[in-house]
């Protein structure tokens, strides 16, 4: 293989080169982890987009006694691979009192951007919309991600009020903010993705960032910056955890920095963890730690 096409391995567990989908050895799909006293409700529809109807599964503890805390958990994979069916880490969470939600959304395949942040609004004013029904606390929302699922969580949490990012996957009127943020590793700054050195080529016009918004991110600067969290960092964003590898290869560490810099100087309530050694993904006690902590802090 020439030097220049790199295999890189994303938190969904696919196969990408140069952030194209590979073909790879057809596996079968993990299953998710037990979970006892939890009711699984899945392919819940949210809203019509592209001529077809958007999904979500949706997790309940069986047994509570007041309305439960939400994680919306947004899966990753370049924006082009992934799916709302992938184990999360968010479903261990349900043994600790919270329900989640995981969202599937439009790849760029289908749709670019902004369709992949219309529909997370769009899914988030759903549950918000049948809250009652299913016994979640509408003012504990908490959007988590990893990588591009990262990238869009993050600008869940920044663009609240934007009526751009909206879209018309449904036409309820609740609110599409949330009240916490927990971004794995995602892009947030695309017109300074390439600063840092990096295993995939964002600025190339294949890449998955140019894929997303229809061409080379300095060609279409206008559209990189629409689909950037960190243009829309103000003071009313809720509280943010950022944690990154800083030994991440496929989204450069800086990436985090510069949205938590920027969090910080709007006043924003932002904790970043760098992960020591790690690459692109990360799961295991030491990074879930920092979650629970957060949540109870924030929204428990």
């Amino acid at each position: 293989m020439k030097a220049h096409l790199v295999s890189i391995m994303l938190a969904t567990g696919l196969s990408l080169t140069l952030g194209v989908a590979q073909p790879s050895k057809k596996q079968p799909q993990r299953p998710f982890p037990p979970l006892p006293g939890v009711k699984a409700l899945k392919d819940l529809e949210y809203g019509k987009a592209s001529g077809r109807a958007m999904r979500l599964d949706l997790y309940l503890p069986e047994k509570s006694d007041q309305p439960l805390p939400l994680i919306i958990w947004i899966h990753g994979g370049a924006w082009m691979a992934g799916s709302k069916t992938n184990p999360s880490p968010a479903l261990r969470f349900t043994a600790n009192g919270y329900a989640v939600a995981q969202v599937g959304y439009r790849l760029s395949q289908e749709a670019r951007f902004p369709a992949q942040i219309h529909d997370c609004k769009a899914a988030v004013r759903w549950l918000r919309a049948n809250a009652a029904k299913y016994n979640l606390d509408p003012n504990r929302f908490i959007a988590w991600g990893s990588s591009a699922g990262g990238h869009l969580v993050a600008l869940l949490g920044t663009s609240g009020g934007v009526a751009e990012l909206e879209g018309t996957v449904n036409d309820l009127k609740e609110s599409s903010r949330v009240q916490a943020v927990v971004d794995w590793y995602g892009p947030t700054d695309f017109l300074r993705i390439g600063d840092a050195e990096s295993d995939l080529k964002h600025m190339a016009p294949d890449s998955p960032e140019a894929k997303l918004i229809g061409g080379a991110i300095l060609e279409n600067k206008d559209a990189a910056a629409k689909a950037s969290p960190i243009t829309y960092v103000s003071k009313e964003a809720p509280p943010f955890l950022i944690m990154h590898g800083d030994a991440d290869r496929t989204v450069p560490f800086n990436q985090s920095e510069l949205l938590y810099a920027a969090l910080k100087k709007a006043g924003v309530d932002a904790t970043f963890v760098p992960m020591k050694g790690a690459g692109h993904g990360f799961g295991k006690q030491d990074a879930i730690s920092p979650v629970q902590d957060f949540l109870k802090r924030c929204v428990k």
